[in-house]
């Protein structure tokens, strides 16, 4: 029987480019190669795809994209790639399914999810809709809004709006400490805490470099707990972790970088609040109409034990220290076993819409 070309599409233009090539690197590691070939597609940070046929360990240290050009310029007839159009090898020509591991702009909001359903491609993870809503912040808060998802305070501005007018609102609006988010953005890039109305302008400006759209959270004291969840119209959820950071928030170094953040899988809650906290997370995920799979955070206030809805991730991290494979390896899958399952649930979706 032939083997399926799974092709893993990695790296991309967004701020999270280094997080998307060392999870794309765990994932082909754990591939069941007896069932796929695996074809490697990079994107580099111009925006270039460049098809690689390197080690795997050159996707982690960003070595694979010299080569890749290198392999491009020796030998255009093979390497050559036409993704949309006419002329040359196409990407359908040399894969059967792709596996979006594309965190952040251009990657994990819709973009190219849309090329793949031009090309009519099965592909792993949510569709254009999906990415696209959970990818937004703002847009995800509406949907929660209307579903009846409890969220913590927030308002919602343009980057046009940074002015007198907007500070006076978010000051009678919400109480300190802030948060200051990028609407579009992942992996806690150009997030700020501000405990201070002093600071505020500066940290909408941080916000601002990142994404027109800004999100202001009002923060509360609270456990940061996240589950996972996987499936198109009947989804499941897996277990709920907890994570523990010494920093001010869990932001980019403290996720990546720090030796004292650290998460604990299953978290040390009671049975009734992780049943609560799953079900919030399927709620969510269907209002947002993901599929295939993704990781809900949320907050649960220490004091009042209020569960808030933080934010869906549709292709979240799938590093070695990623929460994603963890909680669902807590109920016992391995990880090849959970990649496997989100491709078969990648078919799944496209066999429904296409009526196969």
């Amino acid at each position: 029987m032939a083997k399926t070309r799974l092709a893993v599409l990695f790296g991309g233009k967004s701020g999270e480019h280094e997080i998307s090539c060392i999870s794309a690197t765990s994932v082909i590691r754990a591939v069941d190669k007896e069932k796929y070939d695996i074809i490697t597609i990079g994107i580099t940070k111009a925006g270039e795809w460049l098809l690689y046929e390197g080690p795997v360990d050159n996707i982690e240290s960003g070595a694979w994209e010299k080569i890749a050009k290198a392999e491009l310029a020796e030998d255009p007839e093979h390497f050559a790639l036409t993704i949309l159009g006419t002329g040359g090898k196409g990407l359908k020509d040399i894969c059967d399914f792709v596996f979006p591991v594309l965190h952040g702009p251009n990657g994990e909001d819709g973009t190219v999810q849309g090329v793949l359903e031009l090309l009519d491609i099965p592909y792993a993870a949510s569709g254009v809709l999906g990415c696209a809503l959970t990818m937004d912040k703002i847009a995800a808060k509406d949907v929660f809004k209307s579903a009846g998802i409890k969220q913590v305070p927030y308002v919602a501005l343009n980057s046009t709006e940074i002015g007198p007018a907007k500070i006076a609102e978010i000051n009678e609006t919400l109480k300190y400490p802030l948060f200051v988010k990028p609407a579009n953005m992942g992996s806690s890039v150009g997030i700020t805490k501000v405990n201070d109305p002093a600071n505020l302008i500066k940290a909408l400006n941080i916000a601002a470099v990142y994404d027109t759209r800004i999100v202001v959270e009002q923060g509360i004291n609270a456990r940061e707990l996240e589950t996972a969840v996987m499936g198109n119209l009947k989804p499941i959820a897996g277990a709920v972790g907890e994570i523990l950071t010494e920093a001010e928030f869990y932001d980019y170094d403290a996720k990546y970088h720090s030796s004292t953040s650290r998460t604990v899988v299953p978290a040390e809650i009671s049975p009734q609040l992780a049943d609560e906290i799953r079900a919030e997370a399927i709620k969510a995920y269907l209002a947002c109409c993901c599929s295939g799979f993704s990781r809900v955070d949320f907050l649960v206030d220490k004091d009042s034990q209020e569960i808030y809805l933080n934010e869906i991730n549709a292709i979240p991290g799938f590093t070695k220290i990623s929460m994603f494979p963890m909680l669902f390896m807590a109920t016992g899958l391995t990880y090849t076993q959970i990649v496997e399952k989100i491709i078969e649930f990648g078919y799944e979706r496209y066999n429904a819409e296409n009526k196969k």
